[in-house]
C-alpha cells in the first residue's frame, strides 16, 4: 500500500503550485492555517480554495465548540463540495468526546475527519460510532506526541491494526517534524500523511546517497568559512 502524501496548507498561491504536483493526493486545512494565510471570511476564503481544489481530497476544520454547533457548522461545509471532508477535533475543549457528533454526521454520509487524535483508545472509540461505509479519516498527531517526550510509533501501530476491519476508514500521520517521517508512515502501513511544503519539496530530493550528503556538507562548510575570511 502506497501512502498517500496531502499538503498541508491555506495559504492560496501555495495550494496553486502544491495542487499541480502529482506527488500531493490531497490537501488539509484548519482554523490556524486559515488565520496565518489571512483569512477573515471562512467561507468565502474556503470557496477559493476550492476553485482550485476541484478535484482532490481537502479537509476543512470546524471552529464551534458544542455538539450543535460543530452539526451546524459541519452540515454547510460539507455542501462546498463533494471532495470536502469536514474535520471534526475528537474532544472539544472541555475534553469532552465528540462521538454524538461524530456518529450523526456519519450516519448522514458526511465524509469526516477525525482530527487531534493522540492514542489507539481514541481510534478505537471513534470506531466504535461510525459505520463501515462513509469515509472518515483519522488524524494521529505524531510530531506533537514526540514533542512531549511521547513514542507516536506504537499509539500507529495499534489504531492501524483496529482500522483493518473498516475499508472505509483511513489512519493519517499528522504534524510532521521532519521529511524522514515520511518513511516512517510507509513503514507502519498509514493510508495517509498531511506533510506542510517545504517537507514535500525536500521529499521529493529523497534518494541522495551518504556519500552525496557527506561531500555536501563538507562543501557547504569550506564555502561558508571562506566567505568568513577565517584565519588560524
Amino acid at each position: 500500500m502506497k501512502t498517500k502524501i496531502f499538503c498541508d496548507i491555506a495559504e492560496i498561491n501555495q495550494i496553486k503550485k502544491f495542487n499541480k504536483k502529482k506527488i500531493v493526493k490531497g490537501f488539509t486545512t484548519n482554523p490556524s492555517l486559515m488565520r496565518k494565510a489571512g483569512a477573515k471570511d471562512y467561507e468565502s476564503y474556503s470557496k477559493k480554495i476550492l476553485k482550485i481544489c476541484k478535484h482532490k481530497p481537502i479537509s476543512f476544520e470546524v471552529f464551534a465548540d458544542d455538539n450543535l454547533g460543530m452539526l451546524s457548522q459541519a452540515k454547510i461545509i460539507n455542501k462546498w463540495g463533494k471532495n470536502v471532508y469536514v474535520k471534526i477535533p475528537v474532544v472539544n475543549s472541555k475534553g469532552n468526546f465528540t462521538g454524538k457528533t461524530i456518529k450523526e454526521l456519519n450516519n448522514k454520509n458526511i465524509k469526516l475527519n477525525i482530527t487531534a487524535v493522540y492514542s489507539a483508545k481514541e481510534t478505537k472509540k471513534i470506531l466504535k460510532v461510525i459505520n463501515k461505509k462513509t469515509k472518515v479519516i483519522i488524524s494521529i498527531f505524531a510530531g506533537r506526541a514526540a514533542d512531549s517526550g511521547k513514542d507516536p510509533i506504537p499509539e500507529f501501530k495499534k489504531s492501524i491494526k483496529l482500522a483493518k476491519k473498516y475499508k472505509n476508514v483511513e489512519i493519517l500521520w499528522a504534524s510532521v517534524r521532519e521529511p524522514y517521517n515520511y518513511t516512517q508512515a510507509k513503514q507502519l502501513g498509514c493510508h495517509i500523511i498531511t506533510v506542510p511544503p517545504s517537507t514535500i519539496e525536500k521529499i521529493e530530493k529523497f534518494g541522495k546517497s551518504f556519500n552525496n550528503l557527506m561531500l555536501e556538507t563538507v562543501k557547504t562548510f569550506l564555502i561558508d568559512s571562506k566567505k568568513s575570511c577565517f584565519k588560524l
